[in-house]
């Protein structure tokens, strides 16, 4: 379960406790701080502890105090509200969803936050992505979309892929911030062309890892080591991600979902958010998606037998009929 700011919160409480925080000055005793950092989940915390580590100087904030106080302990800055951020001169989110993106950029100038660059690394729709890069080029700000891959591991390590949309000119300028916390930064094109790219990367991975679980449980129910039929595919044609570097099937992997019981991950329910921001984006341009609309259907199913919070990988649960 994602340990930050989406947990069960709803985009209406989220607004409103935003907007009822009483706005303060980007500056500690130290001096001021030239990033906020909004979202502090499974993948966000890690990323701002990265910039931290690069001596940029970091102001937070999340719904969750807990994840503040932690970062906070490592020397950023803690937000008591988003208008605590509004002296800060780049903003980088990292929320759940296209609601909860909307909502942090017009709170952010209703306090009169007067910034010059708006980092978004959260997977939203890509004409919401659009649609905010023009409301903040209309007040002088520069807007990247830069979603990530490379999972919690990715985000802890500083290997994290970017894939960025907007002005080359902007991607040029932020090219230190995106270093610190990755280890690939790809210009997709112009603003949303991000959001796209991931959008195709999360709807393939998500096939793979149904089929890598579906692969395994039968391996299983043949009377295979799941440990050695996972060796097999890795060094064969069915190598994939799914199954090299996340294998869902637990004791396989060390240091994955899977062997931690599937917490710590990337939720079932946020890719099942992006299953159907793919499904509809691709409605919109009339490419098929006969597979990512069975996954979608299936990703539902498990959701709705209450492993929403738990990491992706957990399907190969949910074939087996078990609610682990």
């Amino acid at each position: 379960r994602r340990v930050g700011l989406i947990g069960d919160l709803s985009v209406v409480k989220f607004e409103r406790k935003m907007l009822s925080s009483v706005s303060r000055r980007c500056f500690s005793s130290a001096g001021s701080y030239s990033v906020a950092f909004v979202g502090l989940g499974n993948m966000g915390a890690s990323m701002a502890e990265n910039l931290m580590g690069s001596g940029v100087s970091v102001k937070a904030f999340d719904l969750n105090k807990d994840a503040v106080a932690a970062l906070a302990a490592k020397g950023a800055g803690s937000a008591e509200s988003l208008a605590d951020l509004k002296d800060c001169d780049t903003i980088i989110t990292m929320l759940p969803s296209s609601p909860h993106v909307k909502a942090t950029v017009e709170t952010m100038l209703e306090a009169g936050w007067k910034g010059k660059m708006w980092i978004d690394s959260s997977t939203i729709d890509p004409l919401v992505s659009k649609s905010i890069a023009e409301k903040l080029a209309s007040e002088g700000v520069t807007k990247l979309d830069a979603p990530v891959s490379g999972g919690v591991k990715g985000a802890a390590a500083g290997t994290l892929t970017f894939m960025v949309g907007g002005e080359k000119e902007g991607l040029d300028e932020a090219k230190s911030y995106f270093d610190a916390m990755g280890a690939n930064i790809v210009h997709c094109g112009a603003n949303g062309a991000g959001q796209s790219a991931k959008l195709c990367n999360n709807l393939a991975m998500a096939i793979s890892m149904i089929g890598t679980s579906e692969a395994l449980n039968m391996g299983e129910k043949l009377g295979l080591d799941p440990k050695i039929l996972a060796g097999i595919m890795n060094t064969s044609t069915s190598r994939c991600w799914s199954s090299d570097s996340y294998n869902p099937y637990p004791g396989v992997l060390e240091g994955v979902p899977a062997s931690n019981d599937y917490e710590g991950g990337f939720g079932s329910s946020l890719m099942l958010k992006d299953l159907g921001l793919a499904t509809a984006a691709a409605g919109a341009v009339k490419s098929p998606t006969p597979l990512g609309n069975v996954t979608k259907e299936i990703y539902t199913m498990v959701e709705g037998a209450g492993l929403g919070g738990k990491d992706f990988g957990v399907v190969l649960q949910f074939l087996r009929g078990s609610k682990k």
